[in-house]
């Protein structure tokens, strides 16, 4: 019997999410936005049967297994945990949540219910990642020592004065927004306990119309813009392994750069996308290597994959689909979720306070 899955939000990433939960056979019964206009053009477009302006009424529908969540950041936590405790299992955007305080929240619901919750960590569905991660779990490139995680855009701020810029709203700038390399550099790692974490963030060019992005909502006049425009940390772990990051939307850099490069003991690897301009276009080049020492040679293998324009997102709520029915492992959990969170509180209270942060 297909899952039957409601949605809560119809923004811009709600295509990618409709057409991965299809593509693992589940049906699309129900979508709720407080604009139901809004939600009404999906439903008629998608095929979906039941329109509400009201989250209540959407998670009252008996018919409802499984929601998915597509709203700004802030109400990510209380959406989410309304929906596990009427019973319904939960995939919600990034990031999890404001703040790691609400990712605890969040987990509880989901045991108190015992109802899935997962989170679109996208990245870890593409080709490119799964063709890395089968090397790593089969122990090519030994232990992990060290990892390097970049988003780092030159023109890329999504609009002024709207949600994404609003701290109250969005949780901070794009460490928060970017956090997808970050992820995927500790996925690979073992996702290891953090110890100390350092971190800087910097505002220049954030209220620059120049380094505006050609993405995001429209500008609101008299909004507020005041999250940083790029951070940079050091992580320390437990386990003796150090992970350093950098993220940008507006950083004097020559090109957009999503890539995670790591160091291990028996190998070292990168899995990169380069963009031509702060977006998707003819010049994108994506990379997958791995760097070995064979007979005193040093070698670089290149990792052929299908080409995945959409960076996982179809593929990552297929997953979520297919662990809700136990035909596939989960590619995230909550625990990992709430380790993320715990490392970007750390680095804004480092950046605020001058100082390192222990975890």
């Amino acid at each position: 019997m297909a899952t039957k899955v409601g949605v809560i939000g119809a923004g811009g990433m709600v295509r990618y999410h409709i057409e991965g939960f299809k593509a693992a056979g589940a049906e699309i019964v129900a979508i709720a936005d407080v604009n139901q206009a809004a939600a009404q053009r999906v439903a008629d477009a998608q095929g979906i049967s039941s329109v509400y302006g009201d989250v209540a009424e959407l998670l009252a529908n008996p018919d409802v297994d499984a929601v998915t969540v597509i709203v700004p950041n802030k109400f990510h936590a209380p959406l989410a945990i309304q929906a596990l405790n009427a019973g319904k299992h939960v995939f919600c955007e990034k990031p999890p949540a404001l703040n790691a305080g609400e990712v605890r929240e969040m987990i509880a619901a989901a045991e108190a219910s015992g109802k899935r919750l997962m989170f679109n960590f996208n990245n870890r569905a593409r080709p490119e990642s799964y063709a890395m991660k089968a090397y790593l779990d089969g122990g090519t490139a030994g232990t992990i020592n060290s990892a390097q995680a970049k988003w780092i855009r030159r023109t890329g701020i999504p609009g002024f004065g709207g949600w994404f810029t609003t701290k109250s709203l969005a949780g901070g700038g794009p460490l928060i927004d970017l956090l997808h390399m970050i992820d995927l550099a500790l996925y690979f790692m073992g996702y290891p306990e953090p110890a100390h974490v350092l971190g800087q963030t910097f505002s220049n060019f954030i209220d620059d119309k120049a380094f505006k992005g050609p993405w995001g909502i429209p500008d609101v006049k008299d909004g507020v813009t005041d999250v940083e425009a790029a951070a940079h940390g050091f992580v320390t772990f437990k386990s003796g392994q150090v992970l350093s990051l950098q993220v940008s939307w507006a950083e004097m850099v020559k090109r957009e750069e999503v890539s995670v490069v790591f160091q291990g003991t028996g190998a070292g690897g990168k899995v990169e996308r380069l963009f031509g301009r702060d977006g998707l276009d003819e010049t994108a080049i994506d990379s997958c290597e791995l760097y070995v020492q064979e007979g005193g040679n040093s070698v670089n293998r290149s990792i052929t994959v299908e080409a995945c324009e959409d960076m996982g997102r179809i593929r990552s709520a297929t997953n979520f689909i297919r662990a809700i029915e136990g035909t596939e492992a989960p590619l995230n959990t909550p625990d990992q979720a709430l380790s993320l969170m715990k490392i970007i509180d750390a680095i804004y209270e480092s950046a605020r306070s001058g100082a390192p942060v222990a975890c």
